[in-house]
């Protein structure tokens, strides 16, 4: 659970600070390539995880190498990583960016039903959605028979409930609150 967090703020603190200077898009790929450098050549990850190498050869290396295939943000990242001990995490930090940001600028929102849509109306669903948040958006599907009918929608922590078991549960609430004489 500790790794995660480190993890997902070190992804997060770094897209932060690189977008503007680097753009979202060739952090992904950096981010992508550098695992893929790392995974090809296991003698260049031993060489950074090695706690009996000095931090001054590590970041030699870095410079070095690295250089003309990773911007100067990504490099410094990786020279924070291994002054603080943790280069460990490099990969998992590698696919967090991926994973988290390879959709761009784009939101991704979860649509469940309790039974599949067809294409058109996915793709109103999320044309009114990008109209009214003024963002694109990029839908996950998911069915959820227990919403009885209709659609939710989650974006982030903010939860759009048109199925009917939320009409029910609000009907449920509204015959509670009624006095019978």
């Amino acid at each position: 659970m500790k790794d995660a967090i480190i993890v997902k703020r070190y992804a997060q603190a770094y897209v932060e600070y690189a977008t503007d200077g680097v753009g979202l898009e060739r952090i992904v790929k950096e981010f992508k390539d550098l695992k893929v450098i790392l995974r090809s050549n296991s003698d260049l990850e031993k060489f950074l995880y090695n706690p009996q190498i000095s931090y001054a050869d590590k970041c030699d290396t870095v410079n070095s190498i690295l250089k003309e295939y990773f911007s100067e943000p990504l490099r410094s990242l990786l020279k924070l990583l291994i002054e603080h001990g943790r280069i460990k995490h490099i990969i998992d930090i590698c696919d967090y960016v991926r994973v988290m940001y390879s959709h761009g600028e784009a939101v991704e929102a979860l649509l469940k039903t309790c039974y599949p849509l067809d294409i058109k109306s996915i793709q109103q669903i999320k044309k009114k959605l990008e109209e009214k948040l003024n963002k694109k958006m990029h839908l996950v599907l998911e069915l959820d028979p227990s919403l009885l009918g209709g659609v939710q929608i989650q974006i982030g922590n903010t939860v759009i409930d048109g199925s009917v078991r939320r009409k029910l549960d609000e009907l449920r609430q509204k015959l509670m609150t009624v006095e019978v004489a």
